[in-house]
């Protein structure tokens, strides 16, 4: 069995994990990380540390009723993405942790649209 980074555990939710194929499991949110584990395999899970959190990225979807995922970025070792039953109480949970200046909002389509065409003029 894992042993988990927390002592003490604030927030526990069903989540999905889209790293390749996705993997259904559990979010745990504590004092000392932000923690993924599979509910099928105890071998598959992500432990990630407050101190490695660079940035959490949310894309926020008809202004702000629905967040279909987010992602966590570390300093070393990638992006994480995942999604959750309450998205919006996962990320008040982590924001307790985490300053909100690196709380971010993913651009949306057109906004990627949008600076593909400027890209595409400039040249």
């Amino acid at each position: 069995m894992v042993q988990s980074i927390n002592t003490k555990v604030d927030f526990v939710t069903d989540a999905t994990s889209h790293m390749g194929i996705s993997e259904y499991g559990k979010i745990m949110i504590g004092d000392k990380g932000f923690e993924f584990f599979n509910t099928r395999d105890a071998r598959k899970f992500i432990q990630i540390p407050w101190e490695e959190v660079d940035i959490v990225t949310a894309s926020v979807m008809f202004k702000g009723k629905w967040i279909p995922r987010y992602a966590v970025q570390t300093k070393r070792n990638g992006k994480y993405i995942f999604s959750s039953k309450d998205p919006k109480k996962v990320l008040r949970e982590v924001r307790n942790y985490i300053d909100a200046s690196k709380m971010v909002q993913s651009l949306s389509f057109f906004d990627v649209v949008k600076r593909g065409v400027k890209g595409k003029i400039k040249k």
